[in-house]
């Protein structure tokens, strides 16, 4: 690098010499020099001794500049292409669409499975595609790189299953391009005939990433009877992507799937027991990951130590949200935008509600409660308030199956019911693990009294944000008009909860006792003895002192 800049150094400075031997030249033709033996004088040569040696610093300043400014540049040119290459932003011709719909037809017919693929050519990245003019789709010449990506990215990401053994690789039986105005997928009989039809003329002017791949594959099978599956892998097509699948059956009937991003194998005709696992795998997720409804199931067994009276109250609350949630899945809940979020403010105001009963209870309880002993809530009561708020927990289970009905097939009835098993089992998992801790903590850590009050009042106070935060989204809709049907509709199902709840408290009165003069339920603390009574449904604890007999 010495050497480098020495080099430099020196040509500057010969650059330099020649120049001040050119200002020497033109200032004696000028007759600025009054002679030429004045420049051999002392002064002279000392005038010019001193010039040079000016020049010649002169010379090394222009050299340091000159490296400095290269330095800069470079530094800048480096950090640009870093910038550049870690920028988040993919290049503009090969930019990843934000929302991508696919939409397919799915019909076996004979020994052979017909799909028939609609899908935006923007999504289609890393295929050449021949080009005319400013970016028009050349289509005489398109056939093969269409071709190439149906392949490339339908294909190879479209698993298809025949009674669980994955088909071969499809043929390709025609493959078109379509303008993006076009309508041939409204039934499966339009988008057949569009496919296999007369193409774009090749004189149309579009831009290849405005065009719609229409393509028809043809898969070997070996019955139209048999039960298909598919695996679509699609989501590496845009950032989202939804895929719309309708099943034409061999006698005609459609069944419709909306399936986003990769949603795993997918059965088209299920069995019975292949949808009751599955919607019993859903309500056994859907319970654990639904905090609302957990926290609600919370605050209704913190008072219960007892088995008998736990099952009371949890029954209730399953039978009510069995109810709206069958109701839910045969169409009897409103369809309006607004309906979602009055229940989810619903069940946010319940779980304040049941938050600041147990507050209460707890508050006003006896004194033997006050000193570690469990209370004896009123059963009649909780069962009560548990089954009603149930009503409103079922229709929110219902937005989380909503979307997936699709998959229970034909078995509609066993789906729900599975998913109420998955939602049970989830509900026991919860209990089995929350009442022994609740016990243990109430005996060793702090009394029941200010530990249920403690924890009630956290859960409360977040179910309170929660039902403002889900208040003000509900105020941004607007209420449906009340009309006939609509009234006659809510009143059948009003009468309809009146009928179940007086079954239900027929069967609840018939087993749990309430006569009047009921043998005490003595409850040992070691050097008192509480008694709890149960009378016309009350339950009151009476401190007694004295021996056990």
């Amino acid at each position: 690098m010495r050497r480098i800049f020495r080099l430099k150094a020196e040509a500057t400075s010969s650059s330099k010499s020649h120049e001040f031997v050119e200002k020497r030249e033109a200032l004696k033709s000028a007759g600025s020099l009054k002679s030429a033996g004045s420049l051999k004088s002392a002064g002279s040569l000392k005038s010019t001794s001193s010039l040079k040696s000016r020049m010649s610093r002169d010379s090394r300043r222009p050299t340091h500049r000159f490296v400095a400014s290269a330095f800069r540049r470079k530094v800048i040119a480096a950090t640009a292409a870093a910038l550049t290459l870690a920028s988040p932003f993919p290049a503009a011709a090969h930019d990843i669409p934000a929302d991508v719909v696919v939409q397919a037809f799915v019909k076996p017919e004979g020994h052979h499975l017909r799909m028939i693929v609609r899908a935006p050519l923007a999504a289609m990245r890393d295929v050449e595609f021949p080009l005319r003019g400013p970016g028009y789709l050349d289509l005489p010449r398109a056939d093969a790189a269409l071709r190439d990506a149906a392949l490339m990215w339908i294909a190879n990401d479209l698993a298809v299953y025949e009674e669980d053994a994955r088909l071969a690789a499809p043929a390709v039986a025609s493959v078109r391009v379509s303008l993006p105005s076009d309508r041939s997928f409204e039934s499966y009989g339009e988008a057949f005939a569009h496919v296999t039809g007369a193409r774009l003329p090749d004189a149309t002017s579009l831009y290849w990433n405005q065009g719609m791949l229409d393509v028809l594959f043809e898969y070997p099978i070996r019955s139209d009877r048999s039960r298909f599956s598919i695996e679509p892998s699609l989501a590496r097509l845009g950032l989202r992507v939804v895929t719309v699948v309708r099943v034409v059956a061999p006698d005609g009937a459609v069944r419709a799937f909306e399936l986003d991003g990769n949603p795993g194998l997918v059965r088209l005709d299920p069995r019975w027991h292949q949808a009751a696992l599955r919607f019993v795998a859903l309500g056994f997720r859907h319970i654990l990951d639904g905090t609302d409804h957990l926290l609600f199931l919370f605050c209704l067994v913190i008072p219960f130590r007892r088995l008998r009276p736990l099952v009371l109250v949890v029954t209730a609350f399953t039978v009510a949200h069995s109810i709206t949630l069958a109701a839910s899945a045969y169409g009897f809940a409103p369809g309006g935008l607004w309906f979602p979020p009055l229940v989810e403010t619903l069940i946010a105001a319940s779980i304040v509600y049941m938050a600041l009963e147990n507050i209460v209870w707890f508050a006003e309880s006896p004194v033997g409660v006050a000193r570690g002993f469990s209370a004896a809530m009123p059963i009649r009561r909780r069962w009560l308030v548990a089954f009603a708020f149930g009503l409103v927990h079922g229709f929110g289970f219902s937005f989380g199956l909503r979307q997936t009905l699709q998959f229970a097939g034909s078995h509609l009835v066993t789906s729900l019911l599975a998913f109420n098993v998955g939602v049970e089992l989830g509900q026991v998992l919860v209990l089995l693990a929350l009442v022994p801790a609740l016990s243990i903590a109430f005996r060793f850590v702090v009394t029941e009294r200010i530990g249920a009050i403690l924890l009630s009042a956290l859960v409360g106070h977040t179910a309170w944000h929660w039902m403002i935060d889900r208040g003000d989204r509900l105020r941004q809709f607007g209420w449906p008009a009340v009309n006939l049907v609509l009234a006659l509709r809510w009143l059948t199902a009003a009468v309809a909860v009146a009928i179940v709840v007086w079954l239900v408290r027929r069967t609840v009165a018939a087993t749990i006792p309430a006569k009047r003069g009921q043998p005490p339920i003595p409850v040992n603390d070691g050097s008192h003895r509480i008694i709890a009574a149960q009378e016309d449904g009350r339950s009151s604890c009476r401190e007694q002192s004295g021996a056990l007999p």
